[in-house]
């Protein structure tokens, strides 16, 4: 059982500074260990930390802010985290939502060519174990009823919409809703006369 001072602290706005700082790290530590020669993974986490802070000083709830880009919630925080590429259309209205976000850091987000990519460790993550979890233990019979509805393909990534929502259970608890909506891809049958790039027969 918490202490009384435990419990004001906890409430209390240093308590939310200290948590606030800590998720910055972690997802500024995240994003500058992914090393790849071509990423100046330093750079990108600096300016992850420097973007989620001015989320934090604009009150913006992740839903609020993806409302006035008009994108997916789940897109918004990957734009934050240099995980998705800004478009010149949403960066505007990003520099709006978002007035302590430096220009430049805005304008780098709509040049450069994310890495998208994660970091292994991060499945130590609770949270992230547990969604991966469920994917994994739920992708056969995922598979299967694809195959069912839809045919031999895949569910796209690329063409893809995630978001994460909330609803209540009839018990009255809380419960987590997690939408993928991805364009079905068949696979092809590889006919000869279709194959516009042959190998050569030396």
């Amino acid at each position: 059982m918490l202490s009384s001072a435990c419990r004001r602290f906890i409430s209390s706005p240093s308590a939310a500074a200290v948590i606030r700082s800590s998720r910055a790290a972690y997802y500024a530590s995240a994003s500058s260990s992914r090393t790849y020669s071509s990423i100046p993974a330093t750079e990108i986490a600096e300016r992850t930390k420097r973007m989620l802070d001015a989320k934090e000083q604009s009150g913006l709830s992740y839903d609020e802010l993806a409302s006035k880009l008009g994108v997916t919630n789940t897109y918004t925080a990957q734009l934050l985290m240099g995980q998705a590429k800004l478009t010149s259309e949403t960066a505007i209205k990003l520099q709006e939502a978002l007035p302590d976000a430096s220009k430049q850091d805005i304008e780098d987000m709509t040049t450069a060519f994310p890495m998208r990519a994660f970091d292994e460790e991060i499945l130590k993550e609770p949270n992230v174990y547990r969604t991966y979890e469920a994917i994994t233990h739920y992708g056969e019979a995922i598979k299967s009823i694809i195959n069912e509805q839809c045919g031999d393909g895949i569910m796209s990534a690329i063409d893809f919409y995630c978001d994460v929502g909330t609803t209540t259970g009839k018990h009255g608890e809380k419960r987590v809703v997690i939408t993928f909506n991805g364009k079905f891809l068949p696979h092809i049958e590889q006919k000869m006369d279709d194959n516009s790039a042959k190998s050569p027969r030396d």
